[in-house]
Protein backbone atom coordinates (compact mmCIF):
# COMPACT_ATOMS: atom_id res chain seq x y z
CA UNK A 1 0.00 0.00 0.00
CA UNK A 2 1.16 3.51 -0.84
CA UNK A 3 2.61 5.23 2.22
CA UNK A 4 0.61 8.43 1.79
CA UNK A 5 -2.56 6.45 1.06
CA UNK A 6 -1.98 4.44 4.24
CA UNK A 7 -1.40 7.55 6.33
CA UNK A 8 -4.70 9.05 5.21
CA UNK A 9 -6.64 5.78 5.51
CA UNK A 10 -5.44 5.14 9.04
CA UNK A 11 -5.99 8.70 10.27
CA UNK A 12 -8.83 8.39 12.81
CA UNK A 13 -9.95 11.92 12.03
CA UNK A 14 -10.65 10.90 8.43
CA UNK A 15 -12.00 7.33 8.39
CA UNK A 16 -13.43 4.88 10.89
CA UNK A 17 -14.66 2.13 8.56
CA UNK A 18 -12.88 0.50 5.63
CA UNK A 19 -14.26 -1.57 2.73
CA UNK A 20 -12.32 -4.34 1.04
CA UNK A 21 -12.61 -3.19 -2.58
CA UNK A 22 -12.09 -6.45 -4.50
CA UNK A 23 -10.51 -8.95 -2.14
CA UNK A 24 -13.79 -10.35 -0.82
CA UNK A 25 -15.40 -10.80 -4.23
CA UNK A 26 -16.14 -14.26 -5.56
CA UNK A 27 -13.43 -14.40 -8.25
CA UNK A 28 -10.82 -13.80 -5.53
CA UNK A 29 -12.23 -15.84 -2.67
CA UNK A 30 -13.46 -18.96 -4.52
CA UNK A 31 -11.77 -18.96 -7.93
CA UNK A 32 -11.99 -22.77 -7.93
CA UNK A 33 -15.11 -24.46 -6.63
CA UNK A 34 -14.74 -25.36 -2.98
CA UNK A 35 -11.22 -23.92 -2.71
CA UNK A 36 -11.29 -20.71 -0.69
CA UNK A 37 -8.56 -18.09 -0.48
CA UNK A 38 -9.01 -15.17 1.89
CA UNK A 39 -5.34 -14.16 2.04
CA UNK A 40 -5.69 -10.71 0.45
CA UNK A 41 -8.70 -9.75 2.54
CA UNK A 42 -7.14 -11.18 5.70
CA UNK A 43 -4.05 -9.01 5.19
CA UNK A 44 -6.14 -5.89 4.65
CA UNK A 45 -8.35 -6.58 7.67
CA UNK A 46 -5.39 -7.36 9.93
CA UNK A 47 -3.75 -4.10 8.84
CA UNK A 48 -6.91 -2.09 9.52
CA UNK A 49 -7.56 -3.70 12.88
CA UNK A 50 -4.14 -2.52 14.07
CA UNK A 51 -5.47 1.02 13.67
CA UNK A 52 -8.84 0.37 15.26
CA UNK A 53 -10.80 0.33 12.03
CA UNK A 54 -14.16 -1.32 11.50
CA UNK A 55 -15.08 -3.02 8.24
CA UNK A 56 -17.79 -3.24 5.63
CA UNK A 57 -17.80 -6.60 3.85
CA UNK A 58 -18.18 -6.31 0.07
CA UNK A 59 -19.75 -8.25 -1.62
CA UNK A 60 -21.25 -11.75 -1.41
CA UNK A 61 -23.62 -12.01 -4.39
CA UNK A 62 -23.06 -10.03 -7.58
CA UNK A 63 -23.46 -10.71 -11.28
CA UNK A 64 -19.92 -9.50 -12.00
CA UNK A 65 -16.44 -10.76 -11.06
CA UNK A 66 -17.64 -14.34 -10.94
CA UNK A 67 -15.23 -17.18 -11.79
CA UNK A 68 -15.80 -19.19 -14.96
CA UNK A 69 -16.86 -22.26 -13.02
CA UNK A 70 -19.90 -20.33 -11.79
CA UNK A 71 -20.87 -18.56 -15.01
CA UNK A 72 -20.10 -21.54 -17.23
CA UNK A 73 -21.52 -24.25 -15.01
CA UNK A 74 -24.53 -26.41 -15.75
CA UNK A 75 -26.89 -25.65 -12.91
CA UNK A 76 -30.46 -26.02 -11.82
CA UNK A 77 -32.10 -24.08 -9.00
CA UNK A 78 -31.19 -26.69 -6.40
CA UNK A 79 -27.53 -27.07 -7.30
CA UNK A 80 -26.89 -23.34 -7.76
CA UNK A 81 -28.63 -22.59 -4.46
CA UNK A 82 -26.25 -25.02 -2.76
CA UNK A 83 -23.28 -23.26 -4.38
CA UNK A 84 -24.61 -19.87 -3.28
CA UNK A 85 -25.27 -20.94 0.29
CA UNK A 86 -21.92 -22.67 0.64
CA UNK A 87 -20.01 -19.64 -0.62
CA UNK A 88 -21.81 -17.22 1.67
CA UNK A 89 -21.64 -19.48 4.71
CA UNK A 90 -17.92 -20.09 4.26
CA UNK A 91 -16.98 -16.46 3.65
CA UNK A 92 -19.16 -14.88 6.32
CA UNK A 93 -18.07 -17.49 8.86
CA UNK A 94 -14.43 -16.78 8.04
CA UNK A 95 -14.87 -13.08 8.80
CA UNK A 96 -17.36 -13.53 11.65
CA UNK A 97 -17.08 -10.75 14.20
CA UNK A 98 -14.91 -8.58 11.93
CA UNK A 99 -17.49 -7.18 9.48
CA UNK A 100 -19.83 -4.58 10.92
CA UNK A 101 -21.90 -4.55 7.72
CA UNK A 102 -22.12 -6.89 4.73
CA UNK A 103 -23.19 -5.91 1.23
CA UNK A 104 -24.90 -9.27 0.78
CA UNK A 105 -26.54 -8.67 -2.60
CA UNK A 106 -25.04 -6.18 -5.03
CA UNK A 107 -26.89 -4.47 -7.90
CA UNK A 108 -29.96 -6.68 -8.37
CA UNK A 109 -32.01 -4.21 -10.45
CA UNK A 110 -32.18 -2.72 -13.93
CA UNK A 111 -32.78 1.01 -14.35
CA UNK A 112 -36.51 0.47 -14.94
CA UNK A 113 -36.89 -1.37 -11.64
CA UNK A 114 -37.07 -4.89 -13.08
CA UNK A 115 -34.74 -7.56 -11.80
CA UNK A 116 -31.38 -7.77 -13.56
CA UNK A 117 -31.30 -11.01 -15.55
CA UNK A 118 -28.10 -12.40 -14.04
CA UNK A 119 -27.19 -16.04 -13.47
CA UNK A 120 -28.75 -16.01 -10.02
CA UNK A 121 -32.06 -14.63 -11.23
CA UNK A 122 -32.16 -16.76 -14.38
CA UNK A 123 -31.72 -20.05 -12.53
CA UNK A 124 -32.98 -19.48 -8.98
CA UNK A 125 -35.34 -16.57 -9.54
CA UNK A 126 -35.84 -13.63 -7.16
CA UNK A 127 -35.62 -16.02 -4.21
CA UNK A 128 -31.83 -15.88 -4.54
CA UNK A 129 -32.00 -12.64 -2.54
CA UNK A 130 -33.71 -13.97 0.62
CA UNK A 131 -31.67 -17.18 0.32
CA UNK A 132 -28.46 -15.12 0.40
CA UNK A 133 -29.61 -12.95 3.30
CA UNK A 134 -30.65 -15.93 5.40
CA UNK A 135 -27.33 -17.67 4.79
CA UNK A 136 -25.38 -14.57 5.82
CA UNK A 137 -27.47 -14.06 8.95
CA UNK A 138 -27.01 -17.66 10.02
CA UNK A 139 -23.23 -17.39 9.61
CA UNK A 140 -22.85 -14.11 11.54
CA UNK A 141 -25.99 -13.04 13.41
CA UNK A 142 -24.33 -9.85 14.66
CA UNK A 143 -23.52 -8.42 11.22
CA UNK A 144 -25.88 -5.88 9.67
CA UNK A 145 -27.01 -7.05 6.24
CA UNK A 146 -27.51 -4.77 3.23
CA UNK A 147 -28.59 -4.79 -0.39
CA UNK A 148 -26.31 -2.41 -2.29
CA UNK A 149 -27.32 -0.60 -5.49
CA UNK A 150 -26.36 2.32 -7.76
CA UNK A 151 -28.56 5.05 -9.31
CA UNK A 152 -30.91 4.88 -6.33
CA UNK A 153 -29.91 8.20 -4.78
CA UNK A 154 -33.07 9.98 -5.91
CA UNK A 155 -36.68 8.93 -6.39
CA UNK A 156 -36.91 6.88 -9.58
CA UNK A 157 -38.17 3.45 -10.74
CA UNK A 158 -35.00 1.72 -9.55
CA UNK A 159 -35.04 3.20 -6.05
CA UNK A 160 -38.76 2.46 -5.78
CA UNK A 161 -38.10 -1.17 -6.71
CA UNK A 162 -35.39 -1.32 -4.05
CA UNK A 163 -37.79 0.13 -1.50
CA UNK A 164 -40.50 -2.36 -2.40
CA UNK A 165 -38.04 -5.25 -2.21
CA UNK A 166 -36.98 -4.16 1.27
CA UNK A 167 -40.61 -3.95 2.38
CA UNK A 168 -41.41 -7.40 1.01
CA UNK A 169 -38.35 -8.97 2.63
CA UNK A 170 -39.17 -7.42 6.00
CA UNK A 171 -42.78 -8.54 5.73
CA UNK A 172 -41.60 -12.09 5.04
CA UNK A 173 -39.31 -12.09 8.07
CA UNK A 174 -36.11 -12.17 6.01
CA UNK A 175 -33.09 -10.81 7.93
CA UNK A 176 -32.18 -7.49 6.36
CA UNK A 177 -31.11 -4.29 8.08
CA UNK A 178 -30.28 -1.71 5.48
CA UNK A 179 -29.88 -0.42 1.96
CA UNK A 180 -26.56 0.65 0.49
CA UNK A 181 -26.72 3.70 -1.76
CA UNK A 182 -23.56 3.57 -3.84
CA UNK A 183 -23.32 7.21 -4.89
CA UNK A 184 -21.44 7.04 -8.19
CA UNK A 185 -22.50 10.52 -9.26
CA UNK A 186 -21.70 13.23 -11.83
CA UNK A 187 -20.73 16.80 -11.01
CA UNK A 188 -23.73 19.10 -11.39
CA UNK A 189 -26.17 16.20 -11.67
CA UNK A 190 -26.65 15.16 -8.05
CA UNK A 191 -30.34 14.46 -7.33
CA UNK A 192 -32.00 17.17 -5.27
CA UNK A 193 -34.54 14.75 -3.79
CA UNK A 194 -32.04 12.60 -1.90
CA UNK A 195 -33.37 13.48 1.57
CA UNK A 196 -36.93 12.67 0.50
CA UNK A 197 -35.80 9.39 -1.04
CA UNK A 198 -33.72 8.43 1.97
CA UNK A 199 -36.68 9.17 4.22
CA UNK A 200 -38.77 6.71 2.19
CA UNK A 201 -36.25 4.01 3.01
CA UNK A 202 -36.11 4.95 6.68
CA UNK A 203 -39.90 5.04 6.96
CA UNK A 204 -39.91 1.41 5.78
CA UNK A 205 -37.55 0.50 8.62
CA UNK A 206 -34.25 0.54 6.76
CA UNK A 207 -30.89 1.81 7.86
CA UNK A 208 -29.07 3.37 4.95
CA UNK A 209 -25.41 3.89 4.13
CA UNK A 210 -23.70 5.71 1.30
CA UNK A 211 -21.30 3.00 0.27
CA UNK A 212 -19.22 3.93 -2.80
CA UNK A 213 -19.27 7.71 -3.16
CA UNK A 214 -17.44 9.47 -5.96
CA UNK A 215 -18.54 12.43 -8.09
CA UNK A 216 -16.90 12.50 -11.50
CA UNK A 217 -16.37 15.22 -14.11
CA UNK A 218 -14.98 15.59 -17.61
CA UNK A 219 -11.19 15.78 -17.57
CA UNK A 220 -9.48 18.03 -18.00
CA UNK A 221 -12.33 20.34 -16.98
CA UNK A 222 -12.88 23.44 -19.13
CA UNK A 223 -12.80 25.56 -15.98
CA UNK A 224 -11.17 23.69 -13.12
CA UNK A 225 -12.03 26.30 -10.50
CA UNK A 226 -15.72 26.23 -11.36
CA UNK A 227 -15.84 22.45 -11.72
CA UNK A 228 -14.09 21.87 -8.41
CA UNK A 229 -16.42 24.36 -6.69
CA UNK A 230 -19.46 22.54 -8.06
CA UNK A 231 -17.98 19.22 -7.00
CA UNK A 232 -17.48 20.54 -3.48
CA UNK A 233 -21.11 21.66 -3.41
CA UNK A 234 -22.19 18.24 -4.65
CA UNK A 235 -20.21 16.42 -1.98
CA UNK A 236 -21.81 18.74 0.57
CA UNK A 237 -25.26 17.91 -0.81
CA UNK A 238 -24.66 14.19 -0.34
CA UNK A 239 -23.23 14.69 3.14
CA UNK A 240 -26.21 16.82 4.13
CA UNK A 241 -28.67 14.19 2.91
CA UNK A 242 -26.94 11.60 5.08
CA UNK A 243 -26.67 13.95 8.05
CA UNK A 244 -30.36 14.83 8.13
CA UNK A 245 -31.47 11.22 7.69
CA UNK A 246 -31.70 9.76 11.16
CA UNK A 247 -30.65 6.25 10.17
CA UNK A 248 -27.82 7.05 7.75
CA UNK A 249 -24.94 4.97 9.08
CA UNK A 250 -22.16 6.83 7.31
CA UNK A 251 -20.42 7.62 4.05
CA UNK A 252 -17.78 5.53 2.31
CA UNK A 253 -15.82 7.10 -0.55
CA UNK A 254 -14.75 4.75 -3.34
CA UNK A 255 -11.02 5.15 -2.69
CA UNK A 256 -9.15 8.18 -1.42
CA UNK A 257 -7.20 9.79 -4.24
CA UNK A 258 -7.89 10.39 -7.92
CA UNK A 259 -4.67 8.44 -8.48
CA UNK A 260 -6.46 5.23 -7.48
CA UNK A 261 -9.96 5.87 -8.81
CA UNK A 262 -11.71 3.31 -11.00
CA UNK A 263 -13.48 6.05 -12.98
CA UNK A 264 -10.94 6.80 -15.78
CA UNK A 265 -10.67 3.12 -16.61
CA UNK A 266 -14.43 2.75 -17.09
CA UNK A 267 -15.68 6.20 -18.13
CA UNK A 268 -13.42 7.52 -20.89
CA UNK A 269 -12.58 11.20 -20.54
CA UNK A 270 -13.89 11.41 -16.98
CA UNK A 271 -12.23 11.44 -13.58
CA UNK A 272 -11.16 13.77 -10.74
CA UNK A 273 -13.96 12.14 -8.74
CA UNK A 274 -12.49 11.91 -5.23
CA UNK A 275 -11.69 14.35 -2.39
CA UNK A 276 -7.90 14.01 -2.75
CA UNK A 277 -6.07 14.69 -6.02
CA UNK A 278 -3.45 12.47 -7.67
CA UNK A 279 -0.80 13.93 -5.37
CA UNK A 280 -2.89 13.23 -2.25
CA UNK A 281 -3.66 16.90 -1.75
CA UNK A 282 -7.10 17.85 -0.44
CA UNK A 283 -9.41 19.28 -3.09
CA UNK A 284 -12.37 21.60 -2.47
CA UNK A 285 -14.49 18.42 -2.46
CA UNK A 286 -12.78 17.36 0.75
CA UNK A 287 -13.85 20.53 2.51
CA UNK A 288 -17.38 20.35 1.11
CA UNK A 289 -17.69 16.89 2.62
CA UNK A 290 -15.86 17.47 5.89
CA UNK A 291 -17.43 20.82 6.73
CA UNK A 292 -20.95 19.52 6.17
CA UNK A 293 -20.38 16.44 8.30
CA UNK A 294 -19.18 18.41 11.32
CA UNK A 295 -21.63 18.25 14.26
Amino acid sequence: MNCTWSQIATDPSEFGVLTTGNSQKWDTTEATQGVFNFDAADQFVAWGLKYGKKFRGHTLVWYNQLPAWVTGGTWNATTLTTVLQNHITTEVTHFKGKMMHWDVVNEPFNEDGTYRSNIWYQIIGPDYIPIALRAAAAADPAAKLYINEYNVEGVNPKSTALLNLFKSLKAAGVPIHGLGIQGHLIVGQVPTDMPANFNRFVAAGADIAITELDIRMNVPPVNQTASFAQQAADYATVAYACKVTGRCQGITIWDISDKNSWIPGVFAGQGDALPWDVNYQKKPAYYGLATTLKP
